[in-house]
């Protein structure tokens, strides 16, 4: 379940989750700093109260060395794997669509915008080098550029 908080709670890209080191959390300042993105630049994003707790209890019970979240054989999950546990998780949700991890990260898009959070801020948390990439999400959402609230949360 962390993955998938990991998704959609801060935006990221399968390839982010499954090298996401133990070290990149920063559980004081509440960020994460997501290293050697798209474009080969690291950028820091938000790290939701709700999803720390999921990771610490993770933490605590798989006990990973380097990246948080480790493969069985290999040294991190396949992107493969992540797909397949977000598909079965939407079917066990009964949620007729096709789902992809990707969508994940478009929604948190989305619901920022709806919160109304600045197309800046969620530019700067996806990491998207043009603002246009971004204001592709404006056609979903009203934003009215309210208070910061990550969408996780309001799970």
């Amino acid at each position: 379940m962390c993955i998938m908080k990991l998704l959609y709670g801060c935006g990221l890209r399968v390839s982010e989750v499954i090298t996401l080191k133990i070290s990149d959390i920063d559980s004081g300042n509440m960020r994460i700093l997501i290293r050697n993105a798209k474009g080969k630049k690291d950028r820091i994003v938000a790290l939701p109260k709700s999803l720390l707790f999921s990771l610490e209890q993770y933490y605590k019970l798989y006990q990973p060395k380097t990246v948080v979240f480790e493969g069985q054989k290999a040294q991190h999950y396949s992107p493969k794997s992540i797909q397949v546990f977000v598909k079965k998780y939407a079917q066990k949700a009964e949620i007729q669509k096709k789902v992809t991890p990707h969508m994940l990260r478009h929604s948190y898009a989305t619901h920022q915008l709806e919160n109304g959070v600045s197309i800046q801020y969620i530019q700067a948390a996806l990491g998207h080098k043009n603002i246009t990439t971004t204001e592709l999400y404006n056609h979903v959402a009203n934003s009215s550029n309210k208070i910061k609230i990550n969408p996780l949360d309001h799970l």
